[in-house]
């Protein structure tokens, strides 16, 4: 009996994992320091994952796709201006440790270039859509095969229509007799980015899901991260933190933004011996906490998404020549975008904010990262689809599969009707 039991619960254990929780997140971050880069590390290109059989008389015929642009500088000048201006008026005050002196020259020697083209793509950012690019084309090269039809849009941001631009390249560089469309203008922001739209665009659906006692970002990081190690390491007198706007909070926050994304654009390790591995373990889950708690409350934003998802794919089962409808965006919505949709389960509000780690994490929505719904279908009509996130097959748990990770699409139909008269438009 007692066997028995060991089984049972190791089978659930199993099915636990395959459908997204997973209790061993801290040691799978601590055995791969890319993984504590979160959302701001580079995609994991060694990591594509291999195709499972389709079930029986089902061929792949279309694709759906949303991916995040690809690697580039800090999105926002304050992560390199910020920790500047920390360093200069600590130098003024005579408070850098040795250690101190030696981060802030190689820091200042290093900073300006990023600086300046804070938000861009990077040459990364660029290799990183082509080769996702031909690893699409040659997983399912049915649907690409002969003179079909690909449209694109993107955000109006930069990094999003370079990534765009280099993701069609490398399809046409698979099939140059494909007709490729582009599309990135304010409209299309609608879909690409809803809540970052023109304002007379931005439409809002009732749901909020976040607990309202949960804490914000800075109360869980002050409460978990034991911060003042790290600042010590760096000042002999942290003082002057109080003149500062934002405090010690502040800088710590763009601090790791830079030591999480810096890798994108620089290959050297200039900085990676700041931090403790258990100090990473910690801002990593502080972190996470962060972009969990903001994209389970806006995940009903990206109904709009979701709509044309749905629209765009049906209107796909009737035109043969149309291969896939691909969209360009940003973190915020993808992460958003999943947790709607329950990827792997991602879209579970756990009992406590510690918990969040245990079914959604960061380092799933690195640059790069990938969404797609690929589409099968028979002789008699029926149509199935599989999701990948990030080039690996994922489970949608709210749906029972036909097979594996096959899904019929009427039943996807069915929910997502369901959830959106749940939260209609206010």
């Amino acid at each position: 009996m007692k066997r028995l039991t060991t089984l049972l619960a190791g089978a659930l254990l199993s099915c636990t994992l395959l459908n997204g929780q997973q209790y061993d997140v801290l040691d799978q971050v601590k055995a791969d320091i890319r993984k504590s880069y979160g959302m701001e590390g580079p995609h994991r290109l060694d990591e594509f994952g291999t195709m499972s059989k389709a079930p029986d008389g089902y061929k792949p015929f279309y694709i759906s796709h949303y991916g995040r642009h690809g690697s580039r500088y800090a999105w926002n000048g304050d992560t390199y201006l910020i920790i500047h201006q920390v360093l200069t008026k600590a130098q003024e005050l005579d408070v850098l440790t040795p250690y101190g002196k030696e981060f802030a020259a190689k820091y200042e020697a290093f900073w300006t270039e990023p600086w300046i083209n804070t938000g861009d793509l990077v040459p990364l950012g660029f290799d990183q859509h082509q080769a996702i690019a031909e690893f699409v084309y040659n997983s399912f090269p049915q649907v690409f095969k002969g003179r079909k039809k690909v449209d694109a849009l993107s955000s109006t941001s930069q990094r999003a229509i370079v990534s765009m631009g280099a993701f069609t390249l490398g399809l046409k560089g698979c099939n140059p007799k494909l007709t490729v469309r582009l599309r990135s203008d304010h409209d299309a922001m609608t879909v690409a980015a809803p809540q970052s739209a023109p304002k007379s665009k931005i439409r809002n659906f009732k749901g909020q899901d976040a607990p309202k006692n949960w804490e914000t970002q800075e109360e869980f990081f002050v409460r978990t991260t034991h911060y003042q190690p790290i600042l010590d390491r760096l000042f002999t007198d942290c003082a002057f933190f109080n003149e500062i706007q934002g405090g010690a909070f502040h800088f710590l926050k763009e601090l790791w933004q830079l030591l999480s994304g810096y890798h994108n654009y620089e290959p050297r390790p200039l900085f990676d011996d700041l931090l403790s591995e258990e100090e990473r373990l910690k801002l990593w889950e502080a972190d996470n906490y962060f972009s969990f708690r903001g994209d389970i409350t806006a995940r009903y934003k990206e109904i709009p998404l979701l709509e044309d998802i749905i629209e765009k794919a049906e209107a796909a089962f009737q035109d043969p020549n149309q291969a896939a409808n691909l969209r360009f965006g940003h973190d915020y919505i993808l992460e958003a975008l999943v947790t709607l949709l329950n990827v792997n389960n991602c879209g579970t509000i756990p009992e406590t904010p510690e918990e969040a780690k245990y079914w959604f994490r960061s380092y799933d929505i690195p640059m790069a990262a990938t969404l797609l719904f690929v589409f099968y279908r028979n002789k008699a009509g029926d149509i199935l689809f599989k999701v990948l996130l990030n080039e690996n097959e994922a489970t949608l748990p709210q749906l029972s599969p036909v097979q594996g990770v096959y899904y019929r699409w009427s039943d996807f139909r069915s929910w997502a009707e369901a959830l959106m008269e749940e939260h209609p438009e206010i």
